[in-house]
């Protein structure tokens, strides 16, 4: 019941930060969708195919940034603020700022920068057993790592772009004590971007449950063993 009260705080948290939004990022569902509710031969998924050219540059903890002005270039920049957006670091007012600064459209800041204050309150903080600067327990890890499945196109034009991003990822505190435990989770983040001073920004963003394939039988591992990985295993600054 814990785990179920979480998943169900965060997404309140996403949705109470994008009040107002249209369709509430419903459609497209991460399948292979259409374009604006058009169907053609491009309309299925297509894996990135490997063309030599370099990713984005990117030093230090600083995100990606510099995607291509094409319809691969909106793509890459979707999956990328995946994962940024459901990251650990979104949890921690100065980190959230910084996070919404870089990823956002000018005009979008100062507005997202205070709808997340009030979604990412110390209530919900507590709720998933943070302090209000974001911080676990001492003994503690917290964990949030988003990885992306695959993208969909659902519009797109020369300065704008809707898509689709469906990730797995893994989330809770890891430690002996910990009544948020690190378990897995399957969503869709739907991600309107603009064109703005060179590069791909968020304009808005929404997110829901699903698609989630049926579990596995794997062994769940000790809060030791997750604590471990994640020091262990370092996240990726660039995907797709």
């Amino acid at each position: 019941m814990t785990v179920v009260a979480v998943v169900v705080l965060l997404i309140a948290a996403i949705a109470f930060a994008n009040r107002g939004d249209g369709d509430g990022g419903g459609g497209g569902g991460g399948g292979a969708g259409s374009s604006d509710g058009k169907n053609d031969a491009a309309a299925q998924a297509q894996p990135t195919a490997p063309t030599g050219e370099k990713p984005v540059k990117t030093t230090g903890d600083t995100l990606p940034s510099g995607f291509p002005h094409t319809k691969q270039g909106a793509q890459s920049a979707a999956a990328n603020y995946a994962v940024a957006l459901v990251s650990a670091d979104m949890m921690k007012p100065a980190a959230r700022q910084k996070i919404v600064r870089q990823l956002f459209a000018p005009d979008q800041v100062d507005s997202t920068i205070k709808r997340l204050k009030k979604a990412y309150s110390p209530k919900l903080l507590s709720s998933v057993g943070l302090d209000e600067d974001g911080t676990p327990p001492k003994g503690a890890t917290f964990i949030s790592r988003t990885v992306p499945v695959g993208t969909n196109v659902r519009k797109y034009d020369d300065n704008t772009a809707k898509l689709d991003v469906w990730c797995t990822g893994v989330f809770g505190n890891a430690g002996e004590k910990s009544t948020n435990p690190v378990r897995n989770d399957w969503f869709t983040l739907t991600l309107d971007l603009t064109w703005t001073d060179g590069d791909w920004k968020v304009q808005d963003f929404t997110q829901k449950q699903g698609p989630a394939p049926v579990n596995g039988d794997n062994r769940a591992s000790g809060a030791e063993e997750i604590s471990d990985a994640v020091k262990k295993f370092g996240g990726f600054t660039y995907a797709r």
